[in-house]
């Protein structure tokens, strides 16, 4: 029989979610949000997103990344996603998958987390993906400026529900444990130049759409573009920051429905040259 069942593994690093039959040899290494101090496997963005593309026979590995907290700062989450990733690409035919078909992917703080793997394995610490998605994502520790009529409908939020650039700050501040000047593009991703990004694989992002952060993944997936790496880029309209951890609204049903439409289409030839 089949396992499909979840199972934790990698010594506590992962839990997997077998793919369910017919699988289609996608792997999908996952790392849930949670502004790097919060959030579980068993947060909805976790579990419910890994439930339902296993369900829908795509293999996922998430990630039970160190949260930061007073003695735990960057580097360490990036190292156990980096971790958890290496593990996966050399697991990948046992767990039922492609080894040529491992993307990597996040959300939040788990898509920074998520980006700045692939900017390290970019720089030669492992092979690369086959793709990249990133939900929502925050990628820089100061966000650009806010367009006013985003910044309209930001104001009209409750003030717990609203990622103003002091509350991103801090946020920042507290994962590096200190100054963000000096961080490395593996911590922000989005100070990373398109000379940065030129290896990186296809890249599927999907933003809020009332959302603070939203001005950071578009940044981020601009400087992609003009590094020359694919980009897809989608607004799911209706949403506030979060959206997959809120598996009762219909978007996201219709995120996952992307990211399982982009799966589909990577392909071996978007790790060509990558190393073995």
């Amino acid at each position: 029989m089949t396992r499909t069942e979840p199972y934790g593994a990698a010594d506590g690093l992962v839990r997997v979610y077998p793919a369910h039959e017919p699988a289609t040899g996608d792997v999908l290494v996952w790392a849930h949000g949670g502004g790097f101090q919060w959030g579980d496997l068993d947060m909805p963005e976790a579990d419910w997103v890994a439930r339902t593309l296993a369900e829908r026979g795509v293999v996922v590995v998430s990630v039970d990344y160190r949260r930061a907290s007073s003695t735990v700062h960057f580097p360490a989450p990036s190292d156990d996603a980096l971790e958890a990733y290496l593990w996966t690409r050399g697991q990948a035919s046992e767990l039922g998958g492609d080894p040529t078909r491992v993307a990597i992917g996040g959300a939040s703080a788990g898509a920074n987390l998520t980006a700045g793997v692939a900017l390290r394995l970019a720089c030669g610490e492992g092979p690369l993906p086959s793709g990249i998605f990133l939900a929502y994502p925050t990628l820089h520790a100061v966000q650009p400026p806010t367009p006013p009529d985003l910044q309209r409908a930001l104001d009209a939020l409750p003030g717990e529900a609203n990622f103003d650039a002091a509350r991103v700050l801090a946020m920042y501040e507290g994962y590096l444990g200190g100054p963000v000047d000096a961080a490395s593009i593996v911590a922000i991703p989005g100070t990373a130049k398109p000379a940065d990004l030129t290896e990186l694989p296809p890249v599927l992002m999907i933003n809020d759409d009332v959302d603070g952060l939203r001005v950071s993944g578009e940044a981020f997936a601009a400087a992609l573009a003009q590094a020359g790496v694919r980009v897809d880029i989608f607004t799911e309209p209706g949403t506030q920051h979060g959206h997959l951890n809120r598996p009762d609204e219909p978007q996201a049903e219709a995120s996952l429905t992307r990211v399982l439409t982009w799966l589909a289409a990577l392909t071996d030839t978007t790790i060509e040259g990558s190393p073995s």
